[in-house]
């Protein structure tokens, strides 16, 4: 009877370490096989319009809950599956919607201009001054920022089962999201087809473009050192546009930056913050520095040198122009 009650104390101990391993970060169980991981779900769809869902997605990467926002077309094809354009924030991304909305929906004319394409946009909110990378440590102010994970791991199998996506991607960006965008994209070149990027930083190579990257998270609240480390390290580099252009090469890209001045043409739309030209004149050393790598690597990218301070009026425009590089990514 004693050996018998051995017995069953031992086999309940080995049910509950194997209950705690499967629960655990441990990647592999004590017979070596592999364990399961946390995956990515769908917590919340809600359709604001026929158009419009607000999804509220569980990151494990990040360990919380994330707010995105997809654009459906108006007349989708039946019985066809469509391509996806995933298109990212600046260094706000969200702050004045209180997150509630990207700034692609609340300052641009996306909504009505996607209306008539056969296509899925996908709009992440959130990750303020984050440039939608993979931090190496936890920030204080910015929290647990995992969106490269995020946006090329977990994300992307979800909104192509649930919204019809074809697996077909592209990625577009302003200013902070441009960076994170290439970035992305020369990453991931197996995920992305093609990209478009507004008034952005796409050589970090620069002294002068790496202070204002650290510069930028500084004023969101952000410790930079925690993003890729301090000075320009094998993790930077990694991260570079200029160093990984040439992952991109025979893609639909564009690049689009203004000169620091405004356009008269524009009216009311045309102006900026008061720091609107200073950015944009940065934007544009930044872009005429990365096109000269661009072109050593034998990228061919459409550069659009444009007027325009750094605003939402110019890039609504951008969204316009740069329809048609899209348009050839997506095959569409």
């Amino acid at each position: 009877m004693r050996r018998q009650l051995s017995v069953i104390i031992t086999a309940v101990i080995l049910c509950v370490i194997c209950e705690l391993g499967v629960t655990s970060t441990a990647s592999a169980d004590p017979a070596g096989r592999e364990l399961a991981q946390p995956v990515a779900r769908m917590d919340k769809i809600v359709m604001a319009s026929p158009q419009r869902a607000n999804l509220t997605v569980y990151s494990p990467a990040m360990r919380r809950t994330v707010r995105v926002d997809v654009l459906l077309p108006k007349k989708p094809v039946q019985g066809k599956k469509r391509p996806t354009l995933y298109m990212l924030d600046g260094i706000d991304a969200g702050v004045y919607s209180g997150y509630t909305q990207s700034g692609w929906t609340q300052y641009t004319d996306i909504v009505d201009f996607m209306a008539d394409k056969n296509v899925n946009v996908v709009l992440p909110i959130g990750g303020t001054g984050s440039y939608y990378t993979d931090w190496q440590r936890d920030d204080p102010a910015l929290g647990r920022n995992k969106w490269e994970t995020f946006l090329t791991q977990e994300l992307p199998p979800l909104i192509d089962s649930t919204f019809q996506g074809n697996g077909r991607n592209a990625v577009e960006g302003l200013s902070m999201g441009a960076t994170g965008a290439m970035m992305l994209a020369v990453r991931n070149p197996d995920l992305y087809a093609g990209a478009v990027l507004l008034s952005g930083c796409l050589d970090l190579g620069d002294p002068t473009a790496q202070n204002a990257t650290t510069g930028s998270v500084r004023t969101r609240g952000g410790e930079p050192e925690n993003m890729w480390g301090s000075a320009y390290n094998k993790t930077w580099a990694a991260h570079d546009p200029g160093v990984n252009i040439s992952a991109l090469r025979g893609k639909p890209l564009y690049v689009a930056v203004g000169s620091g001045l405004p356009d008269p043409s524009l009216g009311l739309a045309g102006l900026a913050s008061p720091v609107g030209g200073v950015l944009e004149a940065a934007a544009l050393a930044c872009t005429r520095s990365f096109e000269t790598k661009a072109k050593a690597a034998g990228v061919d990218i459409t550069f659009d040198y444009r007027e325009g301070l750094h605003s939402w009026g110019y890039w609504n425009l951008d969204l316009h122009r740069s329809w048609p590089t899209i348009a050839e990514a997506l095959a569409i």
